[in-house]
């Protein structure tokens, strides 16, 4: 058969083949959070994961994500491993920033190299991501702060712990904590301490701020380091107040020992989840979102929910063999 017979075949038996398979691609997510073995960025990892896994099959696409973290918080390493994913050909990136300044640069060649990025608790609002999901930081603080009151009934010393100072979803928090507490007269707020963000400095930080000040009456926890270590909080169960930001395996512990009345839970397995759809919506289907800010509300945790809550981490940790 002569080849100008051959092509109109071959051309219709294309065309008729199913959209899905014409459609067809590998798409390879960097994704980069603060810090190795912490639950929080294990969640969001588990969430892009089944993000991945679910769209593959929806769309009839490979997606795999490539985990490049720190040990530790290291801004400047995270630069590094951003320049690597860009480097090896990666189609998009998924970062948590500890540093937003020293990350923009960093994000922004990524960006004009074609490479999109999302971060995610932890933003560099002065980059070229297309997206930032997380919480309203200065709101949270603002809970936080409230929250602390109410339970306090307006009166009494507390302190507050905050992670790394040069986080800017953290300096968020911070000035939305002071901003509250400026609204009530009756309590006085000692001063927000900040540590390296690792359990065992934020305890050594209560302590020393406890035994320095021991009229303190309530602790407000701007992230859940110091609760991701066992008797991290020295005192018998509801005589100092604390309400802390997340909800992590490990915290759960002491709301039910009554050391915590109140957790705030991010949603931090659906950071992983939503930051992967959004850049298949992007790459794959050509739709972007409607604003540039994701946040979703902080969930509360009590006694009354927390064995109901505790049944999602059996879900957003990954299985050890």
């Amino acid at each position: 058969m002569k080849l100008s017979a051959v092509l109109p075949i071959l051309l219709l038996s294309v065309l008729s083949m199913p959209s899905v398979a014409r459609a067809q691609k590998n798409y390879a997510f960097g994704m980069i959070a603060k810090s190795q073995g912490n639950p929080f960025f294990e969640a969001a990892r588990s969430g892009a994961n089944d993000a991945a896994r679910e769209l593959s099959a929806k769309h009839g696409l490979k997606i795999k994500i490539d985990w490049r973290t720190p040990n530790e918080e290291d801004a400047q390493k995270q630069v590094e491993l951003l320049e690597q994913l860009v480097l090896g050909g990666c189609d998009g990136i998924i970062i948590s920033c500890s540093d937003a300044n020293k990350l923009t640069d960093a994000i922004n060649k990524a960006v004009q190299q074609g490479v999109p990025v999302v971060t995610f608790s932890g933003d560099a609002p002065a980059s070229k991501r297309f997206l930032a999901l997380g919480i309203d930081d200065f709101k949270c603080g603002e809970q936080t702060f409230e929250e602390l009151a109410r339970l306090l009934n307006g009166k009494g010393v507390i302190a507050a712990i905050d992670g790394n100072p040069t986080a800017a979803n953290l300096q968020r928090r911070a000035a939305g904590f002071r901003s509250a507490a400026s609204k009530h007269p009756g309590i006085k707020l000692l001063d927000i301490y900040y540590h390296k963000e690792t359990p065992q400095d934020a305890v050594a930080k209560i302590e020393q701020v406890m035994q320095a000040n021991p009229d303190i009456t309530g602790w407000g926890l701007l992230g859940g380091w110091p609760l991701f270590t066992d008797n991290a909080l020295r005192w018998s169960p509801g005589t100092i107040k604390c309400v802390c930001v997340d909800a992590l395996p490990q915290q759960l512990a002491y709301v039910r020992s009554g050391h915590v009345p109140l957790l705030l839970s991010q949603d931090v397995y659906g950071y992983g989840y939503r930051a992967v759809e959004q850049l298949v919506n992007k790459l794959h289907l050509k739709k972007h979102p409607a604003q540039a800010i994701d946040n979703t509300p902080l969930t509360p945790v009590t006694k009354e929910n927390v064995d109901a809550f505790a049944k999602n981490w059996e879900k957003w940790l990954p299985k050890k063999p």
